[in-house]
């Protein structure tokens, strides 16, 4: 079955893409539609045609699989010139997404009707590109610059209402798609056809301290990639110029972007996201049903959980220690969805199914009704084992009890019930409803069905899953540590806190080490080396700097001083000659004679540390893969994306 078909009726031409899974703009697609508009404009019965997608969208970009291979015409400028020069009116029939070359696809039409449901957007900058074949140049042609700025520069999408009141597309279609297709092809067949998108006159013009202040902000949104801006000076230029040459413009740069670094990097990172969580081990494993979700501890990652356990529109039961604690707990999980009905994330509708959905207990005969447990309480082994142990007596005996720890031995966990084979690690990221990354830490005797549950419990919930061994810290923490010792030993060795993290950010961290720590709270790493003391390796070199600022009551942010100090109220730290003398002290009582670091020398240092222990992790087999770490130290510890991730970047140097 070809890609492309032409169906006549009643002088409507309707030339439907049919293209699985998403309808992509393959070689085959390019040359369907080409060969589709000769055809209707050969067909003296044809009024006009309609470009419709089979499936659950419509084009929803180009073939990414085709960016690494040798070009092949008819190339989608061609296509999209093509349409645009057709004798009859074509109108793009939108349903599903329309991204990319997909929109720019519908931009080749003279009108554009999509269904209420419908998304539109440029998410090229996420693969370090911009878009190529006249998306820059037809975009501010149709909306004002502002919305045109943020939507190829940001590369996230907009609903159809939205698209309609910008001016985007021309209606938003009420009830069926092709039907309103039709009727809007007969109401303007006969009319003088419309210029085509390229061809009209921008919306809008910014004045010239507008445009410097629209591109300081993308310049620091991007934190280094280039492609935003890029994009951005791709639309300034497209605005100010004739069509052809904006044209022309645009497609110079995109051909540099893709052949740049920085796309190659993103492209390999959007391949192993997709890609990683498929490497469960356990291809034939039918996961079980889930209905029903409990979460033991409504804390800060309780909650956490909890919301966006809701969010996917399971029902929940939080359980807690006593009243006071569990209604902490469900406050700040309602507190979370309220914030999602805010942003638009939801209906009022569905939140109230959500809330709906929500209960709460001190009754541990409440989990009764639950398929999958997932723990969130405190780090200790010994509270965590008394636990799973009351949650063995509680659940039913086909319940998957799944622990949220962040370092401990989940193969120790699971030995405190009678059947460890139903229990798994799901390590979620803080803020759980918001961070896309989940760590699957399989136990040695863990269920093939409860392995094969815990990632499709986690693609529910919108999660990137990565499969990890048992380890001190998995894959991501045990790598953070690993950096985070690098970086405690150039504080003593010549660096500041400040110097290390602005090398950080300036590297494309979204925040430093040493920053981080201040938000998360000293405390709790202080508590966690306290509690290794007694088993720490005393040959190991040690640094106490962190120590020393916790036995002063510096924990961070909430205590107005860690690392750094903080205004009240502020969320910037500033350095602070504290800190600093305690370092100096500790560089002396070590007598270690400090140097000045340079950046260059300090990222090389942290990128040494994560790529060598990066490569003991795969050796021991706790990550699959070096493509594994990559997601994670990108999705989990803000690795900036455009570099490709620590594994990625070692494997280019060699």
């Amino acid at each position: 079955m070809k890609p492309v078909s032409v169906a006549v009726e009643d002088g409507i031409a309707v030339v439907t893409v049919n293209h699985p899974p998403v309808n992509a703009l393959s070689h085959a697609v390019r040359i369907g539609l080409i060969e589709a508009a000769e055809q209707v404009d050969a067909d003296d019965a044809v009024r006009a045609a309609i470009l419709i997608c089979a499936g659950k969208t419509f084009i929803a970009g180009a073939d990414i699989a085709e960016f690494d291979l040798p070009a092949m015409p008819p190339l989608l400028p061609d296509v999209v010139g093509r349409l645009a020069a057709a004798a009859k009116p074509w109108i793009a029939a939108i349903h599903g997404s329309a991204l990319g070359g997909g929109l720019e696809t519908a931009f080749g039409c003279h009108y554009r009707i999509a269904d209420e449901k419908a998304r539109f957007g440029f998410p090229e900058v996420n693969l370090g590109l911009i878009p190529g074949a006249g998306g820059t140049v037809c975009l501010p042609r149709l909306i004002a610059p502002t919305p045109a700025i943020r939507m190829i520069c940001g590369g996230k999408p907009v609903g159809a209402r939205q698209a309609a009141e910008w001016g985007l597309i021309d209606k938003v279609a009420e009830g069926d798609l092709q039907a309103a297709a039709f009727t809007f092809a007969h109401g303007i067949a006969d009319l003088p056809l419309p210029p085509a998108v390229a061809e009209r006159a921008s919306t809008a013009r910014l004045s010239p301290s507008e445009w410097e202040a629209a591109r300081a902000d993308i310049e620091k949104t991007a934190r280094g990639q280039i492609a935003p801006v890029v994009a951005f000076d791709a639309i300034r230029d497209a605005i100010d110029m004739p069509a052809a040459q904006a044209m022309a413009a645009e497609r110079r740069r995109f051909l540099d972007l893709r052949n740049g670094e920085q796309s190659k990097a993103l492209r390999y990172v959007f391949r192993a996201e997709k890609s990683v969580p498929k490497a469960t081990g356990v291809p034939d494993a039918k996961p079980r049903q889930v209905d029903h979700v409990a979460v033991v501890g409504g804390g800060t990652m309780g909650s956490g959980i909890a919301a966006a356990v809701l969010l996917t529109g399971y029902s929940l039961t939080m359980i807690e220690r006593d009243n006071a604690a569990l209604e902490r707990g469900m406050a700040v999980t309602r507190s979370h969805l309220e914030a999602a009905l805010k942003r638009g994330v939801v209906n009022s509708e569905t939140f109230g199914r959500m809330i709906a959905g929500l209960s709460g207990s001190t009754d541990f005969r409440s989990l009764a009704r639950a398929d999958l447990i997932v723990e969130a309480v405190f780090e200790d082994m010994d509270v965590k084992r008394e636990l799973f142990a009351r949650l063995d007596e509680a659940a039913r005996p086909d319940t998957i009890l799944a622990t949220n720890t962040s370092y401990l031995d989940v193969n120790a966990i699971a030995r405190a019930i009678r059947d460890p084979s139903r229990v798994i690690g799901l390590h979620f990221f803080s803020p759980a409803h918001v961070m896309k990354l989940t760590e699957i830490v399989r136990t040695d005797i863990v269920a093939p069905d409860v392995l094969a549950t815990g990632f499709s419990f986690a693609a529910r919930l919108g999660k990137i899953a990565v499969l990890s061994g048992v380890c001190d810290g998995f894959i991501g923490n045990r790598i953070m540590s690993a950096y985070r010792r690098e970086c405690e030993f150039m504080l003593e060795d010549g660096a500041l806190p400040h110097e290390i993290d602005a090398a950080m950010t300036d590297f494309g961290f979204a925040m430093g080490i040493f920053a981080m720590q201040d938000l998360a709270g000293l405390d709790i790493g202080w508590a966690m080396r306290k509690r290794q003391a007694k088993s720490r390796d005393p040959k190991a070199r040690y640094v106490a700097i962190a120590d020393r600022l916790c036995e002063q009551g510096r924990f961070g942010r909430k205590t107005g001083a860690g690392y750094y100090r903080y205004a009240e109220g502020s969320t910037q730290g500033v350095p602070d000659p504290v800190t600093e003398a305690v370092i100096l002290e500790e560089s002396a009582a070590k007598a270690i004679i400090r140097r000045q670091l340079s950046a260059a020398e300090i990222m090389d240092r942290i990128l040494g540390a994560m790529q060598s222990e990066g490569a003991l992790v795969l050796s021991e087999g706790i990550a699959a893969s070096a493509a594994a770490i990559d997601v994670v130290m990108i999705n989990g510890y803000g690795f900036p994306r455009w570099r490709g991730g620590p594994m990625y970047m070692h494997a280019g140097r060699e």
